[in-house]
């Protein structure tokens, strides 16, 4: 298949408002796309690439596409573009297969010259389709849940089964190539034992041989949100309540002596978490299958910022000396298989009772189960004060339903707000073309009264928010910043403006950063509404910011973050 037919039908499908629209569309072109082709096709319709990550980053790609590079450091690919369609889907994944392994000396050189070559091959069209699909920017609406509904339609099969293959599968590409091509899971055991040809099944026999298999990670069970200890109560009643832990997510796999372990995006980082591996090593199971959350703690039991824990479960590096100074303390609140029984199923009371039989208290997430808001309440507050985000209000009824976010499961935080300036804002992909879209935040520097950039963020935007600030920033632009006389769809790039707008923005917390100058960084950002009433003199001050944020804390410092990074 042409390269040209997915970008034009992303742009179609980016066009359309109604979902049912973008899933016809998205169905019609993979009813006609050739089976070696459908885990490409969908993998790009859902603007990923099959690699993950290629490193190469959003300058190089603005290099490429840059007129004015190219007439002063030509670079092939850059121009012209082709004239004709030629380029096929599977090209061009070799091509980012290739890119993806490249290392060593010179790898950043390599990367950009198969880029360029790649770029030389490809129209106008294509060429933008394929950066916003390497920058990660392709948002036209073809969400995953439009997608599952696409294959399903595609196929003539239950959305239902295409999502439940997914979840235990992990993979939409490869989910979509059962069901479309009828190839079955190739973990499924009768194909291991001989029973099956591996010759193509019918749709729904490949969907549902996929199935829990320990050593292949499922998608995490996600929670939803609510403001307040009342408002999750209103949902879930009677609930088990559990601290929420500021680390990362891990799925640990048991196999006798096999362990392993996976990240909330089904990362495998076993090799840098050797204490987690030793930890389930010890359990009294043969198999298991684990939720939980992993963190670096203080002595005094108080998590360190996420900061430290992203950093030292992200190195490959200097394991053990890592592991000396930054130890992770692992907590579990589920089970999903224990000694070859499927758990996933079972209503959450009886996994957390297998929970709590096989794990050492240590191990288990505090936890109470109540109806009474007040104890509920208690139990918050006694995890806000010992440094963990909130708490996890959970149904005692209720499956793993993995990679859902509904309403068995519903943490509460504590929400903070700062009052911000608007010191610039970025043009908007897919749906929001022709909005200014992520904003650039600062706050007041008390002393110098210039304004401090704390980050980005573009979410939280209703579309009559997006309309709105998108005129009004226009007429706060800088000299020489609007956008060319035309169709304001086709304005990119970054919009620099008069810093007078104020926006209150919610966020999780604040984490130390080399990126802004201020040396923070807000997490989990989102805009809650605009300020029109306030001066940007009345902003907050990056003193406000400071209290929220790890600035006092000994890990802040450039010393210990440096080792870690």
């Amino acid at each position: 298949m042409l390269l040209n037919e997915i970008a034009r039908v992303s742009a179609e499908v980016a066009q359309v408002t109604g979902r049912r629209a973008k899933i016809d569309l998205i169905a019609s072109l993979l009813a006609r796309t050739e089976a070696g082709e459908v885990p490409i096709a969908v993998a790009f319709l859902s603007g990923e690439l099959r690699q993950r990550q290629i490193g190469v980053g959003y300058a190089a790609l603005t290099d490429l596409l840059s007129s004015r590079a190219a007439a002063t450091r030509p670079v092939p690919g850059t121009s012209p573009a082709a004239a004709e369609p030629t380029l096929t889907i599977g090209e061009a994944d070799d091509v980012f297969a290739a890119i993806a392994v490249v290392a060593g000396t010179g790898a950043q050189a390599a990367r950009r010259r198969l880029l360029a070559d790649l770029f030389g091959r490809a129209t106008e069209g294509e060429r933008s389709f394929l950066a916003q699909l390497v920058a990660g920017e392709l948002r036209q609406g073809a969400l995953e849940g439009v997608m599952i509904e696409a294959v399903a339609q595609a196929a003539a099969v239950p959305a239902h089964e295409v999502r439940r293959a997914l979840l235990l599968g992990g993979s939409l590409p490869a989910v979509a190539r059962a069901a479309l091509c009828g190839s079955a899971d190739p973990l499924d055991p009768s194909r291991q034992r001989g029973q099956a040809s591996g010759g193509p099944v019918d749709a729904l026999t490949a969907l549902r041989s996929f199935t829990l298999r320990v050593g292949r990670p499922l998608r995490p069970m996600l929670a939803a949100a609510a403001p307040t200890i009342a408002a999750a109560m209103q949902k879930v009643t009677p609930a088990g309540i559990e601290w929420k832990i500021d680390g990362i997510r891990v799925q640990v796999h048991k196999d006798g002596r096999q362990i392993s372990v996976f990240t909330r995006t089904l990362d495998d980082i076993t090799g840098r978490v050797p204490e987690i591996v030793e930890a389930v090593l010890a359990l009294p199971a043969d198999s298991a299958v684990l939720d939980g959350e992993a963190v670096a703690l203080y002595p005094d039991g108080r998590p360190r910022p996420f900061q430290v824990t992203a950093s030292r479960a992200g190195s490959r590096a200097e394991v053990e000396s890592r592991r000396d100074r930054v130890p992770l303390t692992l907590f579990f609140f589920d089970v999903l298989h224990i000694d070859g029984t499927d758990l996933i199923d079972a209503p959450a009371h009886e996994r957390y009772a297998a929970l709590a039989r096989l794990l050492p208290t240590g191990l288990v997430i505090p936890r109470t189960v109540t109806a009474e808001p007040g104890v509920a309440e208690a139990f918050f507050n006694d995890a806000v004060a010992r440094g963990h985000e909130g708490v996890v209000l959970k149904s005692l009824d209720s499956p793993y339903a993995t990679g859902r976010r509904g309403s068995e499961w519903i943490k509460v935080k504590p929400r903070h707000t700062l009052d911000l300036v608007v010191l610039a804002a970025e043009w908007g992909h897919g749906r929001r073309r022709g909005w200014l879209s992520n904003l650039h935040l600062g706050a007041r520097d008390p002393v110098t009264g210039d304004l401090v950039m704390l980050g980005k963020t573009f979410k939280g935007l209703t579309d009559q928010m997006l309309a709105w600030q998108t005129g009004r920033l226009l007429e706060l632009a800088d000299p020489g910043q609007t956008p060319p006389p035309g169709d304001i769809r086709e304005a990119r790039g970054v919009l620099r403006v008069r810093p007078d707008l104020v926006v209150e923005i919610a966020f999780d917390g604040v984490q130390a950063s080399r990126r802004y100058p201020g040396g923070l960084a807000l997490r989990f950002a989102r805009v809650i509404r605009y300020r029109p009433d306030k001066k940007a003199t009345e902003a907050d001050t990056i003193d406000a910011v400071r209290a929220f944020g790890p600035a006092s804390q000994p890990d802040a410092k450039a010393g210990l973050l440096g080792d870690l990074a």
